[in-house]
């Protein structure tokens, strides 16, 4: 059952500078199709849209939001290089699924140029 005005949102922060990640790029993906092979499971993804954090490193998705398997994937490369500060992961890749499309979700990201880390928000 899809739900009109769901959202799924972000919060970034760069825990090497003390501050918000405001203008680093990510991407909403909606898993499609899932192949099983040798025991394992390939999660094939399709794009729900490009945005950028704002100045306080927030960035919201909103659409009609089904159960399902869903990947955001934080441009982090980018986002270091204009900062002048060379980083170890060009991109951070977080796979979810949402059972309950009438809840809010939100994920959360601590970066700095060497780590993240990430949790189920509120």
């Amino acid at each position: 059952m899809a739900t009109k005005d769901t959202n799924i949102s972000t919060h970034v922060l760069d825990t090497a500078l003390g501050i918000p990640a405001g203008g680093l790029e990510l991407e909403l993906f909606q898993c499609t199709n899932t192949l099983e092979f040798d025991g394992k499971c390939e999660l094939q993804f399709t794009s729900l849209g490009l945005q950028s954090t704002n100045a306080d490193g927030r960035a919201k998705f909103e659409f009609d939001i089904e159960p399902g398997i869903y990947k955001m994937v934080f441009y982090t490369m980018a986002y270091f290089e204009n900062q002048g500060t060379l980083n170890f992961y060009p991109k951070v890749e977080i796979i979810f699924r949402i059972a309950d499309p009438v809840r809010h979700h939100h994920i959360p990201l601590l970066i700095s140029p060497f780590g993240y880390s990430t949790y189920r928000g509120s």
